[in-house]
């Protein structure tokens, strides 16, 4: 072992300890397709599965799980912040119809304790098995100086496959479909440095609620996808539902979301509370432009088909609802709080 590397702040062992440790966690991901074993250069991963489609199209996606992480550093608890990693990518690219095949990680550490990398990645395996997809390699780096001795940052990359004629892009969308919503676990992975500025002296007292993991729709959504004709998915992340639901809208049509359709989760409720307490200025528009508001996912479908997508979510333990319905976009576009290009809000 370099004395002169762990002097400068990089310990190889400890590198080798949180290896021995994570291996269980590793292999109770793969599925068929993965090839070899852990520790390889390059994650292997066969692709025989799509010559049984006509026209495969690979999707692909990254993220982080961003701010939420500071969270994690100052309840000490690094078991599930991992799922949030994953399902920030996996929940993009089923979006598109995709089934994940694969992930990777990146953990960027101020110092590598094998224990508590070891939970790290235990929550990252726990949302692949989740999402069904295998972790096939990864990256630990100890980087001292970059991050502090207690702190780590977590990235993630998910790749998936789907047939060009099942792509789910939007274009069928019309006037008369009616919008689906699922429930969310709460905050999910978003508007986090606002959480951490409003919760800033009340944070103890909601951090089980501050820290609940994202939700990972991708199993229940596939299952839907294969019975019945769902014709747009909208992941509501990071802007809320009034950016992200017009991100599935085809142009000259809106959703028209009802507010009060759907059950809004508690942590929707204190945070505009404790903000005014703190008098940090948030209103409406900014909860429903930061948040998910209890709709982790949003979908259209034909209206003859919402009470089958319904049933069929909810036999996979999914709370749906519907929350609103398209509509021809045959009005100019305001800048107000709740009608936005693709997208109007109604309140109760």
């Amino acid at each position: 072992m370099s004395k002169a590397y762990k002097a400068a702040g990089v310990d190889i062992h400890a590198g080798y300890q949180a290896v021995e440790l994570i291996k269980p966690y590793i292999k109770d991901t793969f599925r068929e397709g993965v090839i070899g074993g852990f520790g390889s250069f390059g994650g292997l991963f066969s692709l025989a599965k799509i010559k049984e489609m006509d026209e495969p199209i690979m999707v692909s996606g990254t993220d982080s799980v961003g701010t939420k992480v500071m969270l994690a550093f100052e309840a000490n608890k690094h078991d599930t912040i991992g799922i949030d990693c994953v399902a920030m990518c996996v929940n993009d690219i089923v979006c598109c119809g995709a089934e994940p095949l694969f992930f990777l990680d990146y953990i960027g550490l101020g110092k590598n304790i094998p224990e508590k990398t070891a939970l790290i990645v235990k929550g990252v395996a726990d949302g692949c098995k989740m999402a069904g997809a295998a972790l096939i390699g990864g990256e630990m780096a100890e980087m001292a100086g970059v991050y502090k001795e207690d702190e780590y940052d977590l990235v993630g990359f998910a790749s998936g496959v789907v047939d060009r004629k099942n792509i789910i892009d939007g274009r069928n969308i019309k006037a008369g479909d009616v919008i689906i919503g699922l429930a969310s676990s709460g905050l999910h992975s978003n508007g986090y440095s606002l959480v951490r500025k409003v919760f800033a002296n009340d944070m103890a007292e909601h951090i089980d609620a501050l820290l609940a993991p994202t939700k990972i729709y991708v199993k229940p959504l596939l299952d839907l996808i294969s019975k019945v004709k769902v014709k747009g998915i909208s992941n509501i992340t990071g802007g809320g539902l009034l950016e992200n639901v017009p991100r599935m809208m085809p142009k000259g049509t809106k959703a028209v979301i009802k507010s009060g359709s759907w059950n809004v989760p508690e942590i929707f409720r204190i945070l505009p509370q404790i903000a005014t307490k703190n008098n940090i200025p948030i209103d409406d528009f900014d909860m429903y432009n930061t948040y998910n508001m209890g709709i982790g996912m949003a979908l259209v479908v034909n209206k003859n088909d919402a009470d089958k997508t319904i049933s069929v979510l909810e036999l996979a333990g999914e709370k749906a609802f519907i929350i609103g319905t398209v509509e021809e976009q045959n009005t100019i576009p305001t800048d107000n709080n709740f009608e936005l290009e693709g997208i109007k809000i109604c309140l109760k």
